[in-house]
C-alpha cells in the first residue's frame, strides 16, 4: 500500500509485517548504531523479538514499562533518562516507539526532551496508535490526575505500521481503537461513515482487506490535518471531537474506562448539544449510539457529573478557564466553541452517561 506523507516530514507506511523497516529506515535517511526500544511488558512478550532481530549489527538497548496509563509519569520519565544516560544513549542514537498509545506518549516526550532531542519512530501495534495516536507528534505524561498536561509537539521520523499486529490485540483493546476511526468519519467525511456502516461486521470481524481500507482512510485524514495546522492553532482543534468529555470521564473513573470508551461518551455528549441546538437531527444521534454499541465502546456508566465537568475546565486546549468542546454542524463538517455554557455542558454529560 501506498505510503503516506505528514507535510514533508516524515512517510507513515501500512505494511503487514516487519520485513521493510530496515529499509524504509535506510530510504528515510535515518541511521544510527544505537538502537533504544521502549515498550511494555505485554507487547515485548509478542514483537520485541522480531524487533531485535532485525538490529542484529546494532547495539540495542531495551526499556520495558508497565503495561497501562500509570507509567504515563514524570517518574517513569526520569527513570528512563537514568537509563539512558547509563548506556550512553547520545544525540545520534535512535528511539523505538514499540507498543500503544501510552508507549509512543512516552518514548516522543523523552526524544523530544532528552539532549533537547534525539530521532524517534513509532511501531504502533495498536488500532487506537496506528489511526491516531502515532500521527501528528503529540507526546505527553499524565500528572496530578490530569492526562497529558505536560507534553510536547515533537513528530517522529518515520511511522511503520504492521498491521498484523492487530491479531495478538485483545477484542476490547481493538474496539477501542475503532473510536477514533468513527470519529475521523463524523469530522470531516460522511461518505467515509458510510463504509463503515456498511462494512461494521467486516470490520468486528477483522477483515484485513476492510482494515486495511479504514487504517489507510484514517491516517489520510488525520495525515491531512495535522499538515495544515501542526500545533493545533486551527482546524487540527476538530480531531478533539468528543475529547475534552472523554479525558475527563477517563480521569473521573481513575482510567478504569478506556480512551476509545471515554471518546465514544465523549462523541454522543457533543452530539447531543448539536442536536439540541438544531445543527444535526435526532437520527443522527441515535445512529451514532447504535454504532458505537454495536462495536461495544458505549454503554451506560455511573459516574459523578460535577467531578466530569470539573476535570473539564482543567482540559488544556480550554483558553481562559472556558471549555472548548468540538461540535457537528452536520455529519462530516465539525467546529470547535467555547460559547456553552454549564447547563447544557452538564446537561450533555447526563445524557451521554445513561447510555
Amino acid at each position: 500500500m501506498d505510503n503516506i506523507n505528514v507535510n514533508k516530514k516524515y512517510n507513515i507506511y501500512i505494511e503487514q509485517n516487519f520485513n521493510n523497516l530496515i529499509k524504509f529506515l535506510d530510504k528515510n535517511n535515518i541511521k544510527s548504531k544505537s538502537i533504544v526500544i521502549i515498550t511494555d511488558d505485554n507487547v515485548a512478550s509478542y514483537y520485541l523479538k522480531d524487533i531485535e532481530n532485525l538490529f542484529i549489527n546494532y547495539n540495542v538497548f531495551k526499556y520495558i514499562l508497565s503495561y497501562g496509563e500509570e507509567s504515563k509519569s514524570l517518574n517513569e520519565i526520569y527513570n528512563i533518562y537514568e537509563f539512558l544516560l547509563g548506556n550512553n544513549i547520545d544525540r545520534k542514537s535512535l528511539i523505538i516507539a514499540l507498543g500503544g498509545g501510552v508507549v509512543g506518549d512516552i518514548a516522543g516526550f523523552v526524544s523530544s526532551t532528552y539532549m533537547r532531542g534525539i530521532k524517534y519512530i513509532q511501531i504502533p501495534t495498536t488500532l487506537l496508535a496506528q489511526v491516531d495516536s502515532s500521527i501528528g507528534g503529540k507526546t505527553g505524561v499524565d500528572f496530578l490526575n490530569k492526562k497529558n498536561i505536560i507534553g510536547s509537539f515533537y513528530n517522529p521520523s518515520l511511522v511503520y505500521i504492521n498491521i498484523s499486529t492487530l491479531s495478538t490485540l485483545p477484542k476490547v483493546q481493538f474496539e477501542n481503537g475503532l473510536a477514533e476511526v468513527i470519529k475521523h468519519a463524523y469530522i470531516l467525511d460522511k461518505d467515509y461513515l458510510d463504509f463503515i456502516i456498511h462494512n461494521k461486521e467486516k470490520i468486528k470481524n477483522q477483515n484485513k482487506n476492510t482494515l486495511k481500507n479504514i487504517i489507510y482512510k484514517s491516517c489520510k485524514i488525520k495525515a491531512n490535518i495535522v499538515s495544515i495546522d501542526e500545533k493545533e492553532k486551527g482546524i487540527r482543534e476538530i480531531l478533539n471531537f468528543g475529547h475534552t468529555f472523554g479525558h475527563a470521564i477517563e480521569t473521573e473513573s481513575n482510567f478504569s474506562i478506556l480512551h476509545g470508551q471515554g471518546v465514544s461518551i465523549g462523541i454522543i455528549a457533543s452530539m447531543y448539544i448539536s442536536y439540541k441546538q438544531n445543527l444535526i437531527q435526532e437520527e443522527d444521534l441515535l445512529n451514532a449510539k447504535s454504532l458505537f454499541k454495536y462495536f461495544n465502546i458505549y454503554d451506560k456508566k455511573s459516574l459523578n457529573i460535577e467531578n466530569i465537568y470539573k476535570n473539564m475546565i482543567y482540559d488544556k486546549k480550554n483558553e481562559n478557564k472556558q471549555i472548548k468542546i468540538v461540535m457537528l454542524k452536520e455529519i462530516g463538517y465539525a467546529f470547535s466553541t467555547k460559547e456553552l455554557d454549564e447547563g447544557i455542558i452538564k446537561s450533555a454529560i447526563k445524557y451521554a452517561l445513561e447510555g
